[in-house]
């Protein structure tokens, strides 16, 4: 076992490894909510796989990985999971992401036999041909739901045009189209494949104590078969991007714009990505927050408006910085962007803005303590990138003006951007 301690927040957690392969996380805290996630290094980008003892790799359809949580939720007693999770007081959620798939719940009650039902659900898949069948209708309406949100539809078509090989291009859910290859025994192979307890990782926090915890995985995993290390086919992804611009017409009031700047720099050391995530995100607050000169002129001048964000996000597979929201000129605000940093590498950044926001994201994070579920999701997120919980407050206050200022070369990059629109639609 681990332990993991933050002298400024006056906090810790564990760290140990199963003997059946799971990784299991606990961050004890005196709060009336406990909130545990269970969740499989399997998201939408993982397409193209082997075990390390198989030669060739499998390729899925695109939104297997959320086609099998969906169906996760099936078992051969016919009874709803969310029903057994209610009678035990516990609020059951799931969701896929694009390198993760997570069933979690949070609950005022006795915590052991909700866990014990989460295991239960995760670790006996039953699906037969008929009801993967059934579930087609059940997510292709989910698929034509994303399709008509105009915001969902902006953000994909800035992944589709920053993207040429990253399966991060396409939807979560996958298409009507790629949902019809989709059969039992692909979800099996997946299952097999992905939801190994070595491929695993337990998220617990709340008023609960290590013996607790592992006396519930020692009852629900008592045994499991040697672990099979996973092998995901690279993919060569240029530096450059896909379509510079990418328009959709919808029914809506106001465009919509996603200003997306591609990072093909994907470092392999988890705490290399975690200070460039770091630098990228205390410069992109600096720059573009609702704080920021160039959101307050903008707004000032009605080219945004408050429904307006930025901000950068990555992992060892993709990473990007965006700028998005409501425009009646999406361009100008595109050609604001640009000129704004180009100002900012002539003039320098504003040392006052650079500590100021230093400071709000360093508090973002103190605050986001004081909530089981923040607690219990971002100790999942820390586990997936294989680095410290506590880790990144002090990697923030290390980050120097200077360090931003490189970085803001990378933003200016000729072939790096595209200008996702969603756009009013056309009269006809």
């Amino acid at each position: 076992m681990m332990k993991f301690e933050s002298p400024l927040l006056r906090e810790s957690y564990q760290k140990m490894t199963h003997k059946s392969g799971l990784q299991i996380y606990i961050f004890p805290k005196k709060m009336t909510t406990a909130f545990a996630a269970l969740a499989a290094r399997f998201g939408s980008v993982d397409r193209t796989f082997r075990t390390a003892d198989e030669a060739e790799f499998t390729t899925v359809p695109a939104g297997t990985a959320h086609y099998l949580e969906h169906k996760l939720f099936d078992n051969p007693e016919g009874v709803d999971p969310f029903v057994r999770f209610s009678e035990l007081g516990a609020d059951l959620n799931a969701y896929t992401g694009y390198t993760v798939t997570a069933y979690h719940f949070s609950t005022p009650e006795p915590f052991a036999p909700a866990l014990e039902e989460l295991f239960r659900l995760v670790l006996n898949p039953y699906f037969t041909k008929e009801s993967v069948e059934k579930e087609r209708g059940i997510i292709a309406e989910e698929i034509r739901s994303g399709l008509d949100n105009p915001s969902d539809r902006c953000l994909q078509n800035a992944f589709s045009g920053l993207y040429w090989e990253c399966p991060v291009r396409e939807e979560i859910a996958g298409s009507l189209e790629s949902i019809r290859e989709i059969t039992a025994e692909t979800l099996y192979r997946c299952y097999r494949v992905f939801y190994q307890p070595s491929n695993l990782i337990l998220s617990v926090c709340g008023n609960v104590t290590p013996e607790e915890v592992l006396a519930v995985v020692d009852k629900m995993l008592p045994a499991a078969p040697p672990a099979k290390p996973i092998v995901r086919a690279p993919f060569l992804e240029p530096e450059e991007v896909n379509e510079a611009r990418k328009t959709a017409h919808m029914p809506l009031a106001k465009p919509l714009f996603y200003l997306a700047t591609k990072d093909p720099v994907l470092p392999a050391d988890p705490m290399d990505r975690l200070r460039r995530d770091a630098t990228f995100s205390l410069l992109s607050d600096t720059l573009f927050s609702k704080a920021s000169p160039f959101y307050s002129t903008l707004f000032e001048q009605g080219l945004l408006t408050p429904a307006y964000s930025a901000g950068y996000s990555g992992t060892d597979r993709f990473a990007l910085h965006t700028v998005c929201g409501e425009s009646p000129d999406p361009e100008e605000v595109a050609r604001r962007v640009r000129q704004y940093l180009e100002r900012v590498r002539q003039n320098g950044i504003d040392p006052s803005d650079f500590e100021r926001s230093k400071r709000c994201l360093i508090a973002e994070e103190i605050r986001s303590f004081d909530s089981t579920e923040e607690i219990g999701n971002s100790l999942l997120d820390y586990a997936l990138e294989d680095v410290d919980l506590f880790s990144y407050v002090p990697v923030l206050e290390s980050v120097t003006i200077n360090d931003c200022r490189a970085l803001l070369d990378e933003l200016l990059l000729p072939g790096r951007t595209c200008l996702s629109v969603v756009l009013p639609k056309r009269a006809t």
